[in-house]
């Protein structure tokens, strides 16, 4: 089933069907990823770009590494390397890249909205990598992805989300993503780090991280962004590793089978110990590795919906 838009913007609103197709077709382009010859001809002929404003390792290079493995043409752009330096707007430079050939243009900017921005001026489709504190939509299809290859299902599993949702695109994504599936959410955090409203996005808002954690399937640690953390929103990084961090003791809380998660890069010792990090039952490498996957099925079914 081809997606039903040329973009892929967000999570929000997406049907669980949709969501079911890529999780599908990622599990088949595992397959592939795993094997030694990792080439197929899916994307041949096809062109990606990303466009990075932010700085980026895990999704810049998975989604150039999925199209190099697909055999598509695949380009990277970074804003200080290119004539957005000199003063040429979001728009002007994304016309330039489609007019070069181009097939997906892949963005990550710090503005919340940039990709919808962009998609309506756009014939190539678009696909957000990360918008400001909006959405980061691959990640989410990723840690899904992770969960249910652990869980075998997504509907009622109980899913803990620990750190700073204020200001995480990934907890966002996450949560409208997981909803639709029919995971139950819990979120834990300091009061200021947790978002006016949340709890109406159909998520269990928990004032202590022990409530959070209590029979759990899934420990999720979201990184305690520590540059938006000038207007004093935590005490101290001691004080919040000593409250909120992610220690063998307070997994103890969790499912005997529960996995733990982090989108990464981690802040060890902060919002998570190492001897948690590298213990059998995380998933954090994985989840690197199902990223690539991710996005090759997200490439593939995008650009097949365009009849490309």
């Amino acid at each position: 089933m081809p997606l039903k838009h040329k973009d892929f913007l967000g999570l929000r609103g997406v049907p669980g069907e949709e969501i079911d197709e890529i999780l599908n077709t990622s599990e088949l382009m595992k397959h592939i990823l795993l094997q030694n010859h990792k080439k197929t001809p899916h994307l041949q002929g096809k062109s990606i770009v990303t466009l990075f404003y932010e700085n980026s390792t895990r999704t810049r290079l998975s989604f150039e590494l999925a199209g190099k493995y697909m055999s598509a043409s695949a380009s990277n752009v970074t804003a200080s390397s290119s004539s957005v330096s000199k003063g040429e707007t979001l728009i002007d430079t994304g016309k330039t890249i489609e007019m070069m050939g181009t097939d997906v243009l892949i963005i990550r900017h710090p503005l919340s909205g940039a990709p919808h921005h962009l998609a309506k001026h756009l014939k190539s489709s678009v696909i957000n990598a990360g918008d400001g504190t909006n959405e980061h939509p691959t990640q989410a299809l990723l840690d899904m992805f992770t969960i249910k290859s652990k869980k075998g299902r997504l509907q009622g599993v109980k899913v803990a989300i620990v750190g700073d949702i204020l200001h995480s695109r990934v907890a966002r994504s996450n949560i409208w993503g997981l909803n639709t599936m029919g995971a139950e959410i819990r979120v834990a955090a300091p009061p200021t780090l947790i978002p006016i409203g949340l709890d109406s996005m159909g998520v269990k808002v928990c004032r202590y991280i022990d409530q959070a954690l209590e029979g759990a399937d899934v420990v999720m640690a979201l990184r305690l962004q520590k540059e938006r953390q000038q207007r004093g929103l935590i005490p101290s990084l001691r004080e919040y590793a000593t409250l909120y961090g992610i220690n063998k003791k307070r997994l103890a809380l969790a499912d005997k089978e529960a996995i733990v998660m982090h989108p990464g890069p981690m802040n060890r010792g902060v919002e998570i110990n190492t001897d948690v990090a590298d213990a059998e039952i995380s998933e954090i490498n994985e989840q690197v590795t199902n990223g690539v996957a991710v996005r090759m099925a997200l490439l593939y079914l995008i650009t097949r919906r365009r009849g490309q």
